[in-house]
C-alpha cells in the first residue's frame, strides 16, 4: 500500500493531535469533588493554549487534498480497529463515503486521533520513528 499522504505530514498531524489530546480537566474553586456535578455546572477543560493546537490540526488536515483527508481517516479507521490492513480498500470506501459528515470532522471528532494514527500506520510496518522530529 503506497499512501498518498506523505509520511511526514501524517506524523505532523499525530504530534498536533497529541498536544490537543493533552487537554486537562479544568479545577472548579468552587467545587470541591470535581466528580460531583450535581450542582448542573460542570468543570471545563482547559483551552487556553490549546485553542492554538486545535487549530492548527484542524488547518493542517483541511491543508491535506480531499483524497488525502479520506486515506487519512482510513488510517485511523484501520488504527481503532474497524478495518485490519487486508481491508485498506473496504476502510478507503467508508472513509469516502459521499452521505457521511466530511472527514475533516470525523477526524477532529476521534478522541484517540493519533494513537488511531499510530497504529494505523503500524498495520503497514509504518512509523514516524526517524521522521523529522518524531522520536
Amino acid at each position: 500500500m503506497d499512501l498518498a499522504t506523505p509520511l511526514d505530514i501524517i506524523c505532523r498531524i499525530i504530534v498536533r493531535s497529541r498536544e490537543v489530546e493533552a487537554q486537562v480537566p479544568g479545577i472548579d474553586p468552587d467545587n470541591d469533588d470535581p466528580v460531583d456535578d450535581s450542582d448542573d455546572e460542570r468543570d471545563v477543560l482547559e483551552d487556553e493554549l490549546d485553542e492554538t493546537a486545535v487549530d492548527e490540526l484542524r488547518t493542517a488536515i483541511d491543508d491535506l487534498a480531499e483524497d488525502q483527508q479520506i486515506e487519512l481517516l482510513a488510517l485511523a479507521l484501520v488504527g481503532q480497529g474497524t478495518y485490519d490492513a487486508s481491508e485498506w480498500e473496504d476502510a478507503l470506501e467508508e472513509a469516502g463515503d459521499d452521505g457521511a459528515e466530511p472527514a475533516i470532522d470525523l477526524l477532529m471528532d476521534m478522541p484517540t486521533l493519533s494513537e488511531n494514527l499510530e497504529a494505523g500506520l503500524a498495520a503497514f510496518d509504518l512509523s514516524c520513528e526517524g521522521v523529522g522530529q518524531i522520536d
